[in-house]
């Protein structure tokens, strides 16, 4: 059994200035302000080169704050997720991607911070705890309902290339014959973050948003794929309970 060590009061102390730090930044975030180092600093009343301490540029405090957030999103998911019968994975997948749109929607200028950002740099080397959550539930889902599984070698070289060796934190079953899942994963999630991202920045019809209609289309269009055929009318239904109380 492995015994976790308490962290030195050294140690201690710097996790509390980084939550300080992203606490602030998301305060000022929130507040329609500037995220800069500087911003940053003058809000914790601290000078710019103290907060440099830790973090050394905008790149690395976009990191950390992006970091929390998707700590966050992943335990808003997983809750979600858990919320719905251990026995089934449909309406636990569907309750993640319900939850996901409603945090988005909620948290406007965070989405864009984590999932809209251009400058990809600053984000691209953080794991995301979201999307092991999603790739874990996909392969819940895999092995209660066995949808077909793109094998690699029906696929393009280059891409089956790319699935073998995937440069984002996927499920570890996401190996061998499974590695196609990693392209059912992508193409899922492509579908739901291009969804999301219309409704969040507001460029398809508000009225499409409020009641919902584009997301659960996009549902829709998932459910033959992934084996939900016979199960959309019950799955649809949930949809509704879900964007009602959220």
């Amino acid at each position: 059994m492995t015994v976790t060590e308490a962290p030195t009061t050294r140690q201690q102390n710097r996790i509390d200035t980084e939550a300080r730090i992203v606490s602030a930044a998301r305060s000022l975030l929130a507040d329609g302000g500037e995220v800069t180092l500087r911003a940053v600093a003058r809000e914790l009343g601290l000078t710019a080169p103290a907060l440099y301490r830790y973090a050394a540029s905008h790149e690395e405090l976009v990191r950390m704050i992006a970091i929390a957030i998707d700590g966050e999103v992943a335990g808003k998911i997983a809750a979600a997720a858990a919320a719905q019968p251990a026995d089934d994975p449909a309406a636990q997948l569907i309750a993640a991607c319900v939850e996901f749109r409603q945090w988005a929607l909620g948290n406007r200028k965070e989405f864009a911070l984590i999932f809209a950002n251009v400058d990809v740099e600053c984000i691209k080397e953080y794991d995301g705890s979201s999307g092991m959550v999603f790739s874990g539930l996909l392969v819940a889902l895999w092995e209660a309902y066995r949808f077909p599984v793109p094998a690699l070698a029906d696929l393009e070289p280059g891409l089956a290339a790319i699935l073998e060796v995937p440069d984002a934190p996927v499920d570890p079953a996401m190996k061998g014959d499974l590695a196609g899942l990693v392209w059912t994963l992508t193409q899922g999630w492509s579908r739901l973050y291009g969804t999301v991202t219309l409704e969040v920045f507001g460029h398809v019809d508000a009225r499409l948003v409020e009641e919902g209609y584009l997301f659960r289309s996009m549902i829709a269009d998932q459910a033959e794929p992934l084996g939900l055929k016979p199960e959309l009318d019950r799955l649809q239904d949930l949809i509704g309970q879900l964007l009602v109380a959220g």
